[in-house]
């Protein structure tokens, strides 16, 4: 059995790589025009996973303002890439969603990683799985409450 020390190598030694990784997935021929960036990959992500969902949802999903969210939006419908649309339950509120023609490319591009992730995951027990994304919420908010 290994003691916290050792694992803290481990990991410090693993996160460059795993993230690296991560970055190097590439972009769909379709989408290298949108100058899309990691911030995007998680709105999309919850669009794809989740279905259309307002501004504020997608706001409290990222854990962003939702000012914030609503600039990111913005700026993907205007290049296309999302489609906004009143709410038919209330108007005062604009559902989001992934465009269809851009639909698959995204998809595509996020299957790597949902792959790679089931792989992974798979042999755990559901116990298991909890525990392990749980150490992962946990290490980023000891991160970012350690950032300036």
């Amino acid at each position: 059995m290994s003691t916290v020390d050792d694992s803290v190598r481990e990991l410090l030694l693993l996160m460059p790589r795993l993230v690296g990784r991560a970055k190097r997935l590439p972009v769909p021929a379709e989408l290298r025009g949108f100058s899309l960036a990691p911030r995007h990959i998680a709105l999309m992500a919850y669009l794809l996973c989740d279905g259309p969902l307002t501004v504020n949802e997608l706001a409290g999903r990222l854990e962003i303002a939702p000012t914030t969210a609503s600039l990111m939006v913005g700026d993907l419908s205007r290049q296309g890439v999302l489609e906004r649309a009143e709410d038919p339950a209330d108007r005062r509120r604009t559902i989001v969603t992934i465009a269809e023609n851009h639909r698959p490319a995204i998809e595509a591009w996020l299957a790597g990683s949902a792959n790679a992730w089931r792989k992974a995951l798979a042999p755990l027990t559901s116990e298991q799985r909890e525990l392990f994304i749980g150490t992962l919420r946990a290490y980023e908010q000891a991160v970012a409450e350690q950032a300036p």
